[in-house]
């Protein structure tokens, strides 16, 4: 089949009915029917297409950072940059590949909710994680000054082109193809905090499904509508967190949340291990969004749920390094399609290690979370402020900060410690103007 697909791809250029027929292209070289239930409006788009045929079809490793032209924006460092192409959620031995494959079933293999008979979900996942500004903020209805646009937040190549920072910057360019019901998974990019629960390169799942307005209407009015999409939203994230958890008894409750592309919108807790944890966001497609890819007569939901929150939780991993090691004591206790309780191998002693500066008003956390990571990598446990002072007089800001130092796989020299805290400290003078103290 995927010979037959690969021959399509070379017809593309001559024959137009390729076009139409490979917009059904599942990755795995199925071909299905596309829903175009909701087709109005709908206008293929050869250019978008042929972008999207691309990759999927081609590894992300095929881009690369440096194709893009940069400029003042550029900000990533250069242990991000070497994340890109490791993709975890594609290694059938990491705990996030296992993760993904139990929720791919749940949505691939099952019809949920009101679907016409013999549709499913489709699923994505080998999207480069190279988007526009549009694509990932603009056609989402960020607002201009939403502080995940800042340079002190995402991952920048230049003005127009970052690395993304959720996969739901893939919404509109699926819906556009003709999907109507599709999971797409991938990793993504923030700049964010030091400690157990937080790492500038996480994955995401993203969902969404469009509903035949035919079926809707059955519902009664627009207000019924609304509800027979948010209740089927919550009964089909309520199976696929049960499915995860394993248990028909977990307990699930919805508070309300905020989320400029959906409305009304939701998060989802629930109490595992004796305690609530929030698992994922959702909501109602927001109707802009339905009337900009052509879709304004139909109503869908979406969903986004970070992959290792919940593979810490289930496979009782403490820190979220852990997923990046090469240390066979991590990845051989994994095998695939099998959740396991991870055994901790090592707990090597921590080195702290404090600085003050003064910083100056320019200056973010995440500045100073970026120059350890780059000096340090993954050899850093947590950094966090232990104190902040307000001069009387000048109105400076003064801060100390405490940084643990602690690999997961070996026992760290002072030499080795001190070379780095020097380095770091030389850094943020350089290239962020503070006054040490």
């Amino acid at each position: 089949a995927m010979r037959a697909l690969l021959g399509c791809q070379s017809i593309l250029k001559t024959v137009d009915l390729c076009f139409l027929m490979l917009s059904s292209v599942h990755r795995v070289g199925r071909v299905s029917t596309p829903n175009h239930h909701c087709n109005s409006k709908l206008i293929f788009d050869r250019t978008s297409f042929q972008k999207r045929w691309n990759s999927q079809t081609n590894s992300p490793q095929e881009k690369k950072i440096t194709d893009y032209e940069r400029d003042h924006n550029f900000n990533v460092p250069d242990n991000v940059a070497k994340k890109i192409g490791r993709n975890l959620h594609l290694n059938p031995l990491s705990p996030i590949n296992i993760l993904k494959k139990r929720m791919e079933n749940y949505f691939l293999n099952t019809q949920h909710g009101l679907m016409k008979p013999g549709e499913t979900f489709r699923s994505f996942d080998t999207f480069a994680p190279f988007v526009t500004v549009r694509e990932n903020f603009d056609l989402l209805q960020f607002p201009d000054d939403h502080v995940g646009r800042n340079t002190s937040d995402s991952y920048y190549i230049n003005q127009n082109t970052l690395l993304r920072t959720h996969m739901t910057a893939h919404q509109n360019e699926l819906l556009r193809s003709g999907e109507r019901a599709f999971i797409v998974s991938g990793d993504v990019f923030r700049r964010d905090e030091i400690d157990a629960k937080h790492y500038p390169v996480f994955h995401q799942m993203d969902g969404v499904k469009v509903f035949d307005p035919e079926i809707l209407s059955k519902v009664g009015d627009k207000d019924a509508q609304l509800q027979a999409v948010i209740d089927d939203m919550k009964a089909t994230l309520d199976g696929m967190v049960k499915e995860l958890l394993g248990s028909q008894n977990t307990q699930a409750r919805w508070i309300d949340g905020q989320f400029p592309f959906t409305h009304p919108s939701f998060e989802m807790e629930v109490f595992y291990n004796d305690d609530w944890l929030e698992i994922l966001g959702c909501g109602v497609i927001h109707p802009k969004i339905m009337e900009a890819n052509g879709l304004g007569d139909c109503m869908g939901w979406a969903f986004g749920i970070g992959l290792e929150r919940v593979a810490m939780t289930l496979f009782n991993i403490p820190d979220i390094r852990l997923f990046w090691s090469d240390d066979e004591r991590f990845l051989n206790q994994f095998k695939s399609g099998q959740v396991v309780q991870f055994v901790p191998y090592s707990k090597y002693p921590p080195t702290y290690m404090d600085i003050s500066f003064w910083k100056n008003r320019d200056f973010h956390a995440n500045d100073l979370n970026e120059v350890i990571r780059d000096r340090a990598g993954d050899i850093v446990e947590s950094v966090i402020m232990q104190s902040e002072f307000k001069h009387p007089k000048t109105g400076r800001m003064s801060q100390l900060w405490r940084i643990n130092y602690r690999s997961m796989d070996r026992i760290l020299p002072v030499k080795e410690i001190n070379g780095i805290q020097e380095q770091v400290r030389k850094d943020l003078v350089e290239k962020f103007d503070v006054e040490l103290r």
